[in-house]
């Protein structure tokens, strides 16, 4: 059976939410914020159905809260939900793991280098959102490395959703990862070593989890259209 081509539509919607998740996912849009459904038409240029279908595919990937008379807001995981996050992320960045082979390393080694070099220059820097972005990216390559669509598909989501709990939970200002780790797990996997690759990711997890500080957090004051712009 062939797969049926994608409308126009459904790549507008497509568009409109990988904008939006990728905005919460850098921390440009916080835990709480309204997502004014004219303020996006306006600023994405788009058709007010295809936000609100955008929206709603958020929602059911829980990424975003729709409330009646309230409208669209950026979801705020509760502490129950952290910790779930965390268990699964623990579950499918075990199985990316596994999965990936010293030829698999191989086939993307030019890649992976390059993306360990942006990610030092970035956590060199003092930009947060560049930061965030290049660690988070990490997990996401590795998904992709291990070339396991559905793991990738799942990870995808849930690296968007631990955005909003570290937005919500972390201590401090400190950066969400530690590119020194994730070079330990490369090295590993470079080696042959899936054991001690998946211990190393196991224990980077743990050490995530150990930086949240469950309590109530407020969502700032947001101008969507600065958080928006360039994504």
């Amino acid at each position: 059976m062939k797969d049926k081509p994608v409308s126009s539509k459904q790549q507008e919607v497509q568009r409109i939410a990988e904008v939006l998740a990728k905005a919460i996912a850098q921390h440009r849009l916080r835990p709480g914020v309204r997502l004014v459904e004219a303020h996006i038409v306006e600023i994405m240029q788009a058709n007010r159905n295809h936000v609100q279908a955008a929206l709603q595919r958020l929602a059911m990937q829980r990424i975003v809260d729709i409330e009646p008379n309230r409208g669209a807001t950026v979801a705020q995981p509760s502490a129950r939900e952290a910790r779930e996050i965390f268990a699964a992320r623990r579950a499918v960045e075990r199985a990316i793991v596994e999965a990936i082979t010293p030829a698999r390393i191989a086939e993307h080694q030019a890649r992976i280098e390059q993306h360990m070099h942006d990610e030092r220059a970035a956590t060199a820097s003092t930009d947060r959102r560049a930061i965030v972005r290049e660690l988070c990216e990490f997990h996401l390559l590795l998904g992709e490395v291990s070339g396991n669509q559905v793991l990738a598909g799942i990870l995808d989501n849930l690296m968007v959703r631990s955005s909003l709990i570290v937005a919500l939970y972390q201590r401090g200002d400190s950066p969400p990862c530690a590119s020194h780790e994730h070079q330990a797990i490369i090295d590993a996997l470079r080696a042959g070593d899936t054991q001690a690759a998946v211990g190393q990711m196991i224990e980077h997890l743990d050490e995530l989890e150990g930086q949240l500080a469950i309590e109530k957090a407020d969502a700032a004051d947001v101008n969507l259209r600065q958080a928006l712009s360039g994504l």
